[in-house]
């Protein structure tokens, strides 16, 4: 068997276990020798096992402004079935108008909680003023 086969199989084996026993083999790589641990990162970014090119930029919880624009993430390739299709883009649509009704309910409830947090700021701040030896101070008699 050639070594690309092997190297293939081997790589099959490793990925019953999943992406936890690929980082385990690539720690052990570096530590039991460096350049074999390098050489298994490399192997994982380049086939794409762990997903790293797919993931770049920001996270799913990442936050947007609320008037940032951004690319349909629906564009995709045509599964080859026109109801389908029109299906699963009318359902994404109504997905994406979910996830920004939930963002604005998300955002509407933190300026709720700030505004709370800063009335009850002034209420004790009014209360402690109130109470300080230096309340009659600024009365005029």
């Amino acid at each position: 068997m050639e070594l690309a086969a092997k190297l293939d199989h081997f790589g099959a084996k490793v990925d019953q276990y999943g992406k936890l026993a690929w980082i385990i083999l690539m720690v052990l790589g570096f530590i039991l020798f460096w350049p074999l641990g390098l050489v298994i990162l490399a192997y994982l970014i380049w086939s794409g096992r762990m997903g790293f090119w797919r993931h770049c930029g920001p996270g799913r919880w990442h936050y947007t402004a609320p008037n940032e624009s951004r690319a349909p993430r629906h564009a995709g390739p045509s599964s080859g079935n026109h109801a389908f299709d029109e299906y699963r883009e009318e359902t994404l649509r109504r997905l994406e108008e979910e996830q920004e009704a939930f963002k604005e309910f998300l955002e509407r409830l933190r300026q709720a909680k700030d505004k709370a947090e800063f009335d009850q700021f002034m209420a004790d701040r009014g209360r402690r003023q109130g109470m300080g030896p230096d309340a009659g101070e600024g009365a005029v008699s």
